[in-house]
């Protein structure tokens, strides 16, 4: 099983993210060095796919510095400011074609000097659906910007009428809204989603913070995450009116993991600011407060820094591959084990240690999704 196939991905939104996943791709092809297996991946070999088996066969952008260009150089284009895992990579002869603005660009982004945020193209969008079916694409990425709620669904639709399956990496919920799951089981086209959870991230932590304060019998009282970062994701959401899903989708991550869960005033997660300096360097804070033995009062604080992109690509890279062993397995609509494991707002949350049995168990074959 994916013994020298590739796994054919299209991406939306030739961001910061997509940026780190063909970066890391290159690398790993480049360096299959003794120990390369173990350096930053969850699994190197997921199901006989390694890395290096996922290829681009379509993209979509609206940005004018990087529609008309290849991927491998848009990627390093602005306003995209991310860590370099590799200064440049292997030529990829995929040209970026002109996505559905839509909701996708928040108008107060003009405001900010062109290199911190996108330029819209004039140019007329493309179809979609065709250039899906034409690239022969087996996978949708969405790392379109939070908020675009109306683009998102237009992108889900382009996925259901082509047979391309979607891996939904923003917080807008179509693999776990009842409705749009089974439309994809229907058509019996696999799906993951939503709102990616990063590999080692503010989501993960906190999460692991209240699973262990439950298990170990302490009550919590209240809670809060603040995060600031200097990318398009963070200027993006200076605009408020987009953080609806992203906040409903963290703070969820979080209260699957209390038991009861805290009330709406005791807990506040979300992004806080934008720091242009940051770039794509994202901190967060986490604070715990609660009660332990007799009572006794207990707190904890914690500060992350981590470089926000690659964070998410480390964990985009299984779910790809998830995703296409479902597709040669005939298996349609939400995969609950892969979608619980990497993302924030699954169809079904479990803790991340049960999660990740889960995904060996769909991996080796064992349960169906």
């Amino acid at each position: 099983m994916g013994q020298n196939k590739k796994i054919k991905i299209a991406i939306v939104g030739v961001g910061n993210c997509a940026a780190s996943l063909l970066q890391g791709i290159d690398y790993y092809r480049h360096n299959k060095h003794e120990g390369a297996q173990y350096l930053g991946l969850m699994n190197y070999n997921l199901g006989g796919y390694l890395p290096d088996d996922i290829e681009v066969v379509a993209a979509f952008d609206i940005d004018k510095r990087k529609v008309g260009k290849r991927v491998d150089q848009a990627i390093y284009a602005p306003p995209n400011c991310v860590f370099p895992i590799k200064t440049a990579i292997g030529k990829i002869n995929v040209p970026v074609k002109m996505g559905h603005i839509l909701d996708g660009f928040s108008n107060h982004m003009k405001n900010y000097p062109p290199h911190r945020t996108f330029i819209p193209a004039d140019e007329t969008p493309v179809d979609v659906a065709d250039e899906l079916q034409k690239s022969k694409a087996d996978i949708l990425l969405n790392y379109l910007p939070v908020g675009s709620e109306q683009a998102t669904r237009f992108y889900a639709e382009c996925c259901l009428s082509t047979g391309v399956s979607l891996i939904n990496c923003m917080p807008a919920f179509i693999v776990s809204d009842p409705i749009w799951a089974k439309r994809f089981s229907d058509k019996n086209i696999p799906c993951i989603g939503d709102d990616i959870k990063a590999q080692i991230g503010a989501t993960i932590i906190h999460r692991t913070l209240a699973k262990l304060f439950s298990d170990r019998g302490v009550k919590v009282d209240r809670t809060y995450q603040l995060n600031t970062g200097g990318n398009t994701d963070f200027l993006n959401m200076l605009n408020r009116e987009r953080l609806k899903s992203k906040k409903i989708s963290k703070t969820q991550a979080v209260q699957s993991q209390l038991n009861p869960p805290l009330e709406e005033e005791n807990i506040h997660i979300g992004p806080s600011d934008y720091v242009p300096w940051q770039n794509d360097n994202k901190i967060c804070f986490i604070r715990m407060e609660g009660r332990s033995f007799g009572g006794v009062p207990m707190n904890i604080e914690l500060r992350l820094s981590v470089e926000d992109s690659p964070n998410s690509a480390g964990v985009a890279i299984d779910a790809i591959r998830c995703c296409q062993l479902a597709r040669e397995r005939k298996i349609g609509g939400s995969l609950i084990s892969i979608s619980a494991f990497t993302m924030k707002h699954p169809p079904q949350q479990f803790s991340d240690t049960d999660a990740k049995q889960l995904v060996k168990k769909f991996i080796d074959g064992i349960i169906e999704r």
